[in-house]
């Protein structure tokens, strides 16, 4: 499909083009309240053509089998009439790197498969009083893309997700303690176990209420619970927002903006992750980028259009659908110069943190995160599901509490980093402890 539709664009588009198709395939598992609730297969296959025609841009994209390549260009052609001017241009031929993203125990992996390891999961969560859910997620695809430069690639790719989630209601106490592995290969024994023993822990920790603390005091975030500390950074560092004019950082490369310890990096090279790729959608390689290096802000994350905007070059962050244009977007985020291992952390909550705060908060969840205007880096929430600190020690857990600061200021001054580094969803981080956050009662 997509030889034919550049062949087409090489005749009548005198600025070039570009195109991806993507077939995914995916099998989902949910279990609710310990019963089998959906179980079943789904599959989306698609084209996506981005043409220059007369100094200007025009997208189209169909997900029809039948659809004919001089429909989809002359749709094409006609969405550039009206599209924006620039000067984009497309990357010539270039070595990809390898990178392992298909893996065949998920690939091969079938309905029985997920549902076995659902009802694994579900016989060593279970215990009196509570409800368990479990969903399994799988997913396979292939990517192809390719440009009228002569620039081409495909790649084959697979991931899983699990997530498993225990309910306890007891009166006016609500409480959902939940958690995931992501990953592109099945997960092993290991991996599940960690899993169940993570929700085990929260849970133990979590039945005992005590009053939350106040004031500005010391708090220590899980991996889960960073999101909205690393939320505005990651969009500060994105080229989109340098071009908007609403990114804090953009007039600060080379500046010491964060702790000496806080470093920040995208690897879409990582063997094993689901978000890896041996090239973008635009058909420019992937490499590893640094962020910010030993809280020095080093560059932004550009696709073509955002590079050509800025007069700078792509860093390979293209992410397209089938209806809509590229846009800059991360792979996998590494908090820290480590997240090489096995991913699946420290057993202890905290990752040994706890230790030295006499009286803190320990964040898990938070609500809200990714509301308003994130970017600014000022945020204030709720607490899902947090802990009080005392004396180095988890005394219980903590309700109608919420927490406030600034993301940019508290990563000038972090207290340090837990033992446990794991992957959450595409980020690697351990636990942070950041001191001087805003604690109230509700």
């Amino acid at each position: 499909m997509i030889e034919q539709l550049l062949e087409l664009a090489r005749r009548r588009a005198d600025g070039g083009a570009d195109a991806l198709w993507r077939q995914v395939e995916r099998t989902s598992v949910a279990f609710e309240w310990g019963r089998l609730k959906t179980a079943g297969a789904s599959e989306e296959a698609g084209a996506n053509l981005r043409v220059r025609h007369r100094g200007r841009v025009g997208i189209a994209g169909t997900t029809a089998v039948d659809a004919s390549p001089d429909d989809i260009l002359t749709r094409a052609l006609a969405s550039a009439e009206l599209g924006e001017e620039l000067a984009l241009a497309f990357p010539a031929p270039a070595p990809v790197p390898p990178v392992a993203t298909f893996f065949h125990p998920v690939a091969d992996a079938s309905l029985d498969r997920l549902m076995a390891i659902g009802r694994s999961l579900l016989e060593r969560l279970e215990r009196e009083g509570c409800r368990v859910n479990v969903t399994i997620e799988r997913e396979t695809a292939e990517t192809r893309v390719a440009n009228s430069a002569g620039a081409a690639g495909a790649y084959r790719s697979t991931a899983i997700g699990v997530s498993a989630e225990v309910w306890r209601i007891a009166g006016d106490d609500v409480l959902a303690i939940g958690d995931t592995f992501e990953g592109a290969d099945l997960p092993s024994d290991a991996a599940l176990a960690a899993l169940v023993g993570s929700v085990n822990a929260r849970l133990e920790h979590a039945l005992r209420v005590v009053a939350p603390p106040e004031g500005a005091l010391p708090v220590v975030f899980t991996p889960p619970g960073l999101s909205a500390l690393m939320l505005p950074v990651t969009q500060a560092l994105s080229g989109k927002a340098v071009l908007q004019g609403i990114s804090p950082l953009a007039a600060r490369v080379g500046e010491q903006v964060f702790d000496s310890r806080f470093s920040l990096s995208d690897d879409p090279l990582r063997a094993g992750r689901a978000a890896s790729r041996p090239l973008d959608d635009e058909c420019v390689p992937s490499r590893t980028t640094c962020l910010v290096e030993r809280g020095v802000v080093q560059r932004f994350i550009y696709d073509l259009e955002t590079a050509a905007r800025a007069r700078t070059q792509s860093t390979g962050h293209g992410h397209r659908t089938i209806f809509g244009k590229p846009v800059p977007g991360y792979t996998n985020i590494v908090l820290g110069d480590g997240g090489r291992g096995t991913g699946d952390g420290g057993d202890e909550l905290g990752g040994g943190l706890l230790r030295d705060v006499q009286d803190g908060l320990l964040v898990d969840e938070l609500i809200g995160v990714g509301q308003g205007n994130v970017i600014g880096g000022a945020f204030s929430h709720p607490v899902a599901l947090a802990y009080r600190v005392e004396h180095g020690a988890i005394s219980g857990r903590v309700k109608d509490a919420a927490i406030a600061g600034n993301a940019y200021d508290l990563w000038k001054r972090v207290g340090g980093f837990g033992n446990d580094g794991r992957w959450a969803g595409s980020r690697y981080t351990p636990s942070v402890l950041l001191d001087g956050v805003s604690v109230a009662r509700r």
